[in-house]
């Protein structure tokens, strides 16, 4: 049996909404002068909404989106309403209001107009403005992962920078409240520390005695005191270099004054040097009454330096020829008072202090040059031509041979030393290197150093505390950072929230379009049903 044809009615037109707009220009449903209508229908429209009743329904038709054929026709059937009393006997309303709207619309229908600019308002909607309002979201919601993000990376590195700004603190012993303040604090514990440290150098006496003791019996000489300043510090503690120099107690001390360097300038001020003015206290400038007290200090001295080994040769010293001797300023005092770098500390002055280190660790160096052929071969300590041992590294390796007693020949070489080599036992060994290695750590220590370097240099307080300030300066710059993306995010939220809606707006006006076309174009073609493809909501 035959299926009976389908009624074409019940067929549907299916139509691309990318191309409605050339379908309906096509098929002569509208005229290809639309656009040049539809401008002049705005035109009078534009001059027709500076006259409007107060309505709600029109209110908000002029709040909604662009005002098209539909819209109108709405407005119209308001005003029929609102414009009664204007009607005459023959139905015509002498309302200009009225006659303005019906004209609009009449100029709509003429060739089908509003048709054609239904459907360009449809393709600009879903081709265009759509997409590109869903693109704006997506970058804002997108800039709020990206700003989320930074944030969390602004605030852990301010983190990690406060906590290394705390760090550098807890190594140099101050709180980092007051960077500055506290390190110039600093400088007052150091003469209790290096009290401690001379103190404690009395309990190497005895791995003095021992050191000595082994050079005498392997070198045969003793022609000069092995580690002279070790034993002064051991017997009398952390005395004045005037003290070490004269071996007498002085009368009065002298200290040098302090010269407390003022912070640093602004970024703004102008830097005019550190050039101090000190009153001169060298004998020439007294005995010449005072004429050289307003002299610069140019912070040059004519002593070199111990450990310049390439400097300018003054001579050997031991020549029978004229002699320069340059006395060091403040150097110049009366019998019994210790005045400028001798009323300094042993520890505190640096050139006592780098000879007290070198004692404590490089104890060979000054024997190598009085040295006599050694005892044998395998004997402890080495010649002191050939190495220079170290007091903690003699007492190490003595204390590994005393353990081990793997040496025979330096063990047989031993049954004819002193008393006090041969009644030594490696605990007792053992304690002493402790003692030496605690001194080493105590004037080793960071803390101990920048205490140092902050006596020598006071402008080196200012170095360490811009260096510690950056820290912190830059850990508030990422707060600040991190406060600015904050708000970044916010304005990327609140944009976010202004344009949902007027998507959600748009897509419904869509809809409504597609509805009016589908039903119009379906009346054209005698109720067919029309479906506008490619409309995604």
């Amino acid at each position: 049996m035959q299926a009976p044809p389908q009624d074409y009615r019940d067929v549907p037109i299916d139509i691309q909404t990318s191309k409605l707009l050339d379908w309906l220009l096509d098929r002569r449903h509208c005229g290809r002068r639309w656009q040049a209508q539809a401008r002049a229908v705005r035109q009078r429209m534009e001059a027709a909404l500076r006259d409007m009743p107060e309505h709600p329904e029109i209110r908000r038709l002029l709040a909604g989106t662009a005002l098209h054929y539909f819209h109108c026709l709405r407005i119209v059937e308001i005003l029929r309403g609102t414009e009664a009393s204007t009607r005459n006997l023959f139905g015509r309303y002498s309302s200009q209001r009225m006659k303005d709207w019906q004209e609009i619309v009449a100029l709509y229908e003429k060739e089908n107009t509003y048709l054609a600019e239904l459907a360009s308002l449809l393709v600009r909607s879903v081709s265009y403005e759509a997409p590109a309002l869903r693109k704006q979201i997506s970058r804002c919601q997108q800039a709020q992962q990206d700003f989320a993000r930074r944030e969390e990376e602004c605030q852990l590195a301010a983190a990690e920078l406060r906590e290394r700004f705390y760090a550098s603190c807890k190594q140099y012993g101050i709180t980092g409240d007051n960077v500055r303040q506290e390190l110039l604090a600093l400088v007052k514990e150091l003469p209790s520390l290096l009290s401690g440290v001379g103190a404690g150098a009395g309990a190497l006496t005895e791995a003095i005695e021992l050191y000595e003791a082994c050079v005498e019996f392997v070198c045969e000489s003793s022609a000069e005191p092995v580690l002279p300043l070790l034993r002064h510090v051991g017997r009398r503690g952390n005395t004045t270099v005037y003290e070490w120099r004269t071996g007498l107690e002085p009368v009065r001390v002298e200290r040098p004054e302090v010269q407390e360097v003022p912070e640093q300038p602004k970024e703004d001020a102008i830097d005019w040097g550190d050039f101090t003015l000190e009153p001169s206290r060298a004998s020439d400038g007294a005995a010449a009454g005072g004429g050289a007290q307003d002299e610069i200090d140019w912070g040059i001295t004519l002593e070199p330096s111990p450990q310049q080994d390439d400097g300018i040769d003054w001579g050997d010293g031991e020549s029978d020829g004229a002699r320069i001797s340059v006395l060091e300023a403040g150097t110049e005092a009366p019998e019994g008072v210790a005045r400028g770098s001798e009323a300094l500390t042993l520890l505190e002055h640096a050139e006592t202090r780098n000879q007290f280190i070198d004692e404590l660790m490089e104890v060979g160096r000054a024997g190598a040059a009085r040295a006599p052929s050694p005892r044998g071969v395998g004997c402890w300590p080495p010649p002191p031509a050939a190495l220079s041992p170290q007091l903690e590294l003699f007492l190490a390796q003595r204390l590994v041979e005393m353990e081990e007693e793997a040496d025979v020949l330096a063990a047989s070489q031993f049954q004819l030393a002193p008393a006090a080599l041969q009644g030594q036992t490696s605990a007792r060994v053992g304690s002493l290197l402790a003692s030496t290695r605690a001194l080493l750590g105590q004037l080793g220590a960071r803390r101990m150093q920048h205490l140092f370097t902050i006596l020598a240099s006071p402008r080196y307080v200012d170095r360490v505390s811009e260096l510690l300030r950056q820290k912190l300066k830059q850990a508030e710059l990422l707060l600040a950072k991190r406060e600015a993306l904050s708000q970044k995010r916010r304005e990327a939220l609140a944009e976010q929230g202004a344009l949902e809606p007027k998507l959600d707006r748009l897509l419904e006006g869509t809809r409504e379009l597609q509805q009016l076309i589908e039903a119009d174009i379906s009346k054209r073609y005698g109720g067919r049903p029309v479906n506008l493809m490619g409309v995604s909501l």
